[in-house]
């Protein structure tokens, strides 16, 4: 069966449901969902600077969590757009914490020079975010329609026509003269992360499988402070760095401070240096988790602002108000992903991609703490916006399908990935891997790996979440961006792009 529209958008996270709710109005679109995404996991909020808050600081604030390696002009986008986008989303119903006086409150996060994180039932920002959008898009009409994508429709030409959808055991074809990935990243590639299970970067192997190409591969983040519950695969409840933001603080298992002496904003530095500083401890104490003290911060505040985080301490029998948090780092966001213009246009006529999915620039090399309901929201809308004033021309041309396959091993894949490219990477390890890797196939959870591996051999420096202990300085040389595309035999390889050209 084989149906029609304009515009097909895969995924219902933020970045989905904002780019189908700005298209509502003048184009035909479905919003394809095998699930929902990270959204309704983020717990932080969504940093928006204004009033008193020049959004220039926060501008500021990105760029040096991002290692300087951000594209000024998307993150200008980001920090100028993204206020208004919040207000948006409040005419839209959405709930967030407000003060006694009616003002929103705002908190601080690691990397942020001032508190500028609104948030939600204290620390449910993504489920609130996430709940709002879907009844403004009902509001609207918009078809949805739940299933696995499991290929594209590609022209003989290379434009990307439609996509294949399975539901019930049945494959359906939609033609649409556009087709926009919001699938998210790449979390559950690797044993351990905060992310669902559903989100292991089946739109970046669909992605390439089309001929797009993505960059900066190597910047995966690690969320420094999961909640350490002894399982040491599938996904970790997150435990929020607003809670650092309070007033808690990092100690190893001697009971002394982790992080002081190492930035000078001590616990809450930057993403990338805090999860290397608690990797480096643990690998010093040969333990597996730190702790992280929030005794200090009164009751009141915790119940208040950190129910989600209290409900997950309970389930491991811990109560954050007298007792310390067992935490470690796991994987959280991939800071690269497709190619994309500033509209979310990819090298493949036809294929846009936005959200986590998209590598649009505003992260660099390590993402600024709640930038990233943020980016979705800005970007859904600009996608969107390219999308309302034109669309791709109808290609009646002879087509094929565009399918990634199936993996053979994926346990041993992602055991691969987590052992090789996690916080602390070295040539040898990921040649290691590499060499690993060539025996299970092309299947999309091992083009995702090969891709990160990829990325990370060729990148002979460190910067922002790629640290390489055997390059472990930042370098000029190196200032390049990694583009990684499939060669002949779909294998990913990669090319160096100079910053100008991204």
């Amino acid at each position: 069966m084989t149906r029609a529209v304009d515009v097909v958008v895969i995924g219902s996270g933020v970045a989905g449901l904002s780019t189908a709710l700005g298209l509502a109005a003048t184009r035909d679109v479905l919003l394809l969902s095998a699930g929902d995404g990270s959204t309704p996991w983020a717990q932080g909020g969504v940093s928006a600077a204004y009033g008193e808050d020049d959004p220039l600081d926060h501008w500021r604030d990105t760029d040096i969590a991002g290692a300087e390696f951000c594209d000024p002009r998307n993150v200008r986008a980001l920090v100028e757009e993204g206020p208004q986008r919040v207000a948006e989303l409040i005419a839209h119903g959405a709930r967030f914490d407000r003060n006694a006086d009616g003002s929103l409150s705002r908190t601080l996060e690691g990397g942020h020079s001032r508190p500028r994180i609104v948030h939600a039932g204290g620390d449910a920002t993504g489920a609130e975010v996430h709940r709002a959008l879907r009844i403004a898009l009902q509001r609207t009409g918009v078809r949805t329609m739940s299933g696995r994508t499991v290929g594209l429709v590609q022209s003989d030409s290379g434009s990307i026509v439609g996509v294949l959808v399975q539901t019930d055991g049945h494959v359906t074809q939609i033609d649409a003269r556009a087709v926009v990935l919001a699938t998210g990243g790449i979390g559950n590639a690797y044993l351990a992360s905060t992310n669902p299970s559903a989100v292991r970067g089946d739109g970046i192997a669909l992605a390439l499988r089309a001929g797009a190409s993505l960059v900066d591969m190597e910047f995966v983040q690690f969320h420094p402070t999961a909640l350490h519950t002894g399982e040491t695969s599938g996904q970790l409840p997150l435990v929020t760095e607003a809670v650092r933001g309070e007033g808690a603080v990092l100690l190893d298992a001697h009971g002394n401070r982790i992080m002081d002496g190492l930035h000078p904003r001590a616990d809450l530095a930057p993403r990338d240096v805090v999860a290397r500083a608690i990797e480096a401890t643990m690998r010093r104490d040969g333990t597996d988790h730190v702790w992280l003290d929030a005794t200090g911060v009164a009751p009141d505040v915790i119940r208040r602002r950190f129910p989600t985080v209290l409900a997950s301490c309970a389930r491991i029998d811990v109560d954050m108000v007298s007792e310390q948090i067992p935490v470690a780092p796991a994987e959280h966001f991939l800071c690269g992903g497709v190619r994309t213009d500033r509209n979310g246009a990819t090298d493949v006529p036809g294929l846009y991609a936005v959200g986590e999915v998209a590598a649009t620039g505003v992260h660099g090399a390590n993402r600024l703490a709640s930038n990233s309901l943020l980016e979705g929201l800005v970007f859904g809308r600009r996608v969107a916006t390219a999308l309302t004033l034109d669309l791709p021309a109808v290609d009646h041309g002879r087509t094929h399908e565009v399918s990634p396959g199936e993996d053979r091993e994926p346990e041993r894949i992602r055991s691969i990935l987590t052992r090789y490219a996690g916080i602390r990477r070295d040539g040898a390890s990921l040649n290691a891997a590499a060499d690993e890797l060539d025996a299970l196939g092309n299947g999309p959870l091992a083009t995702v790996a090969r891709s990160v591996i990829v990325a990370a051999t060729a990148r002979q420096d460190s910067r922002g979440c790629h640290w390489r202990s055997d390059h472990p300085h930042s370098d000029k040389r190196w200032d390049d961006h990694i583009v990684v595309h499939l060669d002949a035999e779909d294998r990913p390889t990669t090319r160096h792009l100079q910053r100008s050209e991204v």
